[in-house]
C-alpha cells in the first residue's frame, strides 16, 4: 500500500470506529493486515478478520485474521457487535449479497451492527487515475462494478436490519451506513 492508499485507510476506519461499541467483538470483512482492530486498540476485545488476499492466518493477542471470503470463512460462534466492511461491498458480486447480508443477521447479537463504507460512483474514475499516476496501488480496483452506494440500504433491509445512520465524507466521495440487528 502506498502513503496515500493508508491515509485513505485510515480516514474511513476513523469514520466507523465512532460506531464500533466498547468491548466490542468485531468481524472485519476485507481486514487485510487487521489493521481496523490495532485502531480499536482496547475498546476491542475480539476480533475475527477475513482477507480474500491472505495466503495464511494472522494471529494477534486479540484478533486473528483469516484466508478467505465471507461468508464461507466466518467464525463458528455468533454473539458478535459489529461486523465491519470497509470498501468491500463495492466488491461483492450482486448475486451474493443476499447471502451476506443474512450471514451478518446470523453473526450479530440483537442490537449488534453492520458498518458499510462504500465509494460514490464517479470514485471509480479518480481511483484509475491515481493508480495510472502511481500514487496509489488501487487495492482490486478490477473487482468494482459500478456499485451504486444506495443499494446499500435495500441489502440489510431484506434480513431484519434497520438504518441507524447514513452520511457522506472524503468530499462526498464515500458514503457511510450503519444498520442495527433487530430483535
Amino acid at each position: 500500500m502506498k502513503q496515500l492508499d493508508r491515509f485513505i485507510q485510515r480516514w474511513r476506519m476513523r469514520q466507523a470506529m465512532r460506531f464500533v461499541p466498547l468491548n466490542a467483538r468485531v468481524i472485519d470483512i476485507g481486514a487485510h493486515e487487521g489493521e481496523l482492530f490495532e485502531a480499536l486498540g482496547g475498546r476491542l476485545v475480539r476480533g475475527f478478520g477475513i482477507e480474500p488476499l491472505r495466503t495464511s492466518t494472522l494471529e494477534a493477542a486479540n484478533f486473528s485474521v483469516v484466508p478467505g471470503f465471507f461468508p464461507a470463512a466466518r467464525p463458528a460462534e455468533g454473539g458478535w457487535n459489529a461486523v465491519t466492511m470497509l470498501a468491500v461491498l463495492e466488491h461483492i458480486p450482486t448475486s451474493q449479497q443476499p447471502a451476506l447480508a443474512t450471514a451478518c443477521q446470523e453473526l450479530l447479537s440483537p442490537g449488534g451492527r453492520v458498518i458499510i463504507t462504500v465509494p460514490a460512483r464517479a470514485v471509480d474514475h479518480i481511483l484509475a487515475l491515481l493508480r495510472w499516476l502511481r500514487l496509489i496501488d488501487g487495492m482490486s480496483l478490477e473487482e468494482h462494478y459500478g456499485f451504486e452506494p444506495g443499494d446499500t440500504e435495500r441489502i440489510f433491509a431484506a434480513p431484519g436490519f434497520r438504518l441507524l445512520h447514513r452520511s457522506r465524507f472524503q468530499l462526498g466521495l464515500n458514503h457511510l451506513y450503519v444498520f442495527e440487528r433487530m430483535g
